[in-house]
């Protein structure tokens, strides 16, 4: 085996994707039928690599948004429209398009070869957003419906006030198309979903995505990293140990992990001298966290790098001088938000353990 064997930062499938065999069934049932789908998981925990491989197994058109990339509802409705040139023939797109009531200017890039869509910045919103999202319903087709990802859709809100509520009205017609939104910031989601005087409450069903079990992953990890250390189940358990499992972190760190034995590139520990790798590589990102962050939420990181207690017990904010508790609501609300931190079933931990380790480290120091 000369390639390694681990994935992380893009979107994963086979060989490097892991586990996941229930919720892969999950969707499958969901976007086989007239429902609609809410994923909701903190950053990195796999969402979009799992949509992404279901949706290949279905082999249906597809269409995915990154709403935090979005800056207005004019440049949402611009680039869905550009991926529907993506997909569906260009001159049955341009022969619908013209009867648009707000017309698109519509280039193509010399560069890329790909269609650029631009709608005036002051276009109504309406009828923009009803014929873009209608246009889809149009092209869609009963044994190949479309499915269409809006990711971070939380951002809708920042997006635009009114954009949720009209979202909801054109949607809740379309028969031939399967909307799936992601998001990482839970409270907010489920507020959008949950919550009854939201647009979307009850807009589908819903999966909180949680960590890969532990047993699935050290059987992923020991059988790719046998090849090229004879301690792979040691080796397995340390990594496991370090990340928590979690699915980003756990295959960034075996992928250092691999390499180093892979090359006999470490002296004693390879997974301690990985971790100290990646911690080393990026110092001056967190010391640029660091000084970004205000006196209460350093207190607060510091003690979930240092203690297993619940940062909302008393003793914890009292060992790390964190003041009322009303504070250290404030300070979890905003480091949760910013994904400092994310809240595994009850339990809070600090999302990026190469961090949590640079703080335990520099306090040591």
């Amino acid at each position: 085996m000369n390639e390694n064997p681990f994935k992380f930062g893009t979107i994963v499938d086979e060989p490097y994707f892991t586990d996941r065999i229930h919720e892969i069934e999950q969707v499958k049932s969901i976007i086989g039928s007239q429902n609609h789908l809410t994923i909701i998981s903190p950053r990195r925990f796999g969402k979009s690599s799992l949509i992404m491989k279901v949706a290949n197994q279905t082999d249906r058109p597809l269409i995915a948004i990154d709403m935090q990339l979005i800056t207005s509802t004019s440049d949402f409705a611009a680039q869905i429209l550009k991926r529907i040139y993506r997909i569906y023939p260009f001159e049955r797109v341009r022969q619908l398009v013209q009867n648009f009531r707000i017309i698109p200017t519509i280039t193509l890039n010399p560069v890329t070869s790909q269609v650029e869509v631009a709608f005036l910045p002051d276009s109504s919103q309406v009828p923009l957003l009803e014929d873009v999202l209608n246009l889809m319903e149009k092209l869609s087709a009963e044994k190949k419906k479309l499915l269409v990802i809006f990711d971070e859709f939380q951002e809708a809100r920042r997006i635009h006030p009114d954009l949720l509520r009209q979202l909801r009205a054109i949607m809740q017609y379309h028969k031939l198309i399967n909307y799936i939104f992601l998001g990482s910031q839970e409270s907010l989601i489920k507020e959008i979903f949950m919550k009854k005087k939201s647009p979307f409450y009850h807009f589908g069903m819903i999966i909180q995505l949680k960590k890969i079990p532990e047993a699935d992953f050290f059987d992923f990890l020991v059988s790719r990293l046998k090849p090229v250390n004879k301690n792979a189940s040691d080796l397995a358990q340390q990594i496991i140990s370090f990340t928590g499992c979690h699915p980003y972190y756990t295959q960034q760190l075996a992928f250092v992990v691999w390499d180093k034995c892979y090359r006999k590139s470490f002296n004693e520990n390879p997974v301690t001298e990985a971790a100290g790798d990646l911690i080393s590589m990026h110092d001056m990102d967190y010391e640029r966290w660091w000084m970004n962050l205000n006196k209460t939420d350093k207190k607060l990181l510091i003690g979930l790098s240092l203690s297993n207690k619940t940062p909302l017990s008393e003793a914890f904010y009292r060992k790390y001088d964190l003041g009322a508790s009303s504070t250290v609501f404030s300070s979890i609300k905003r480091l949760m938000e910013n994904g400092y931190i994310i809240k595994v079933d009850t339990k809070y931990e600090i999302d990026d353990p190469f961090f949590g380790q640079w703080l335990r480290l520099r306090r040591e120091a």
